[in-house]
């Protein structure tokens, strides 16, 4: 029996509502299914989703994820 906790698939809970935690770049790679060294591209050139550091450690709030996927699929429907 295992007495540690699993961790849900990022992707499943960003689809089910917004986690009751904060995401990490591993997360973000995971959910937009691309590299971890893109997730970081994204951040230095300021593209992505916006994140935030708490100490040395990345993170990304679920609700700025969302806003940022709703203005691509904007963007990609007006361009369109």
């Amino acid at each position: 029996m295992s007495t540690a906790r699993e961790q849900p698939d990022p992707r499943a809970t960003l689809r089910a509502g917004l986690p009751d935690r904060y995401l990490t770049a591993d997360d973000i790679a995971e959910i937009f299914e691309v590299p971890l060294e893109t997730v970081y591209q994204w951040r230095k050139k300021r593209t992505g989703p916006p994140g935030f550091r708490i100490g040395k450690h990345l993170r990304y709030d679920p609700a700025d994820v969302h806003a940022y996927v709703s203005d691509r699929k904007n963007a990609d429907r007006d361009a369109a």
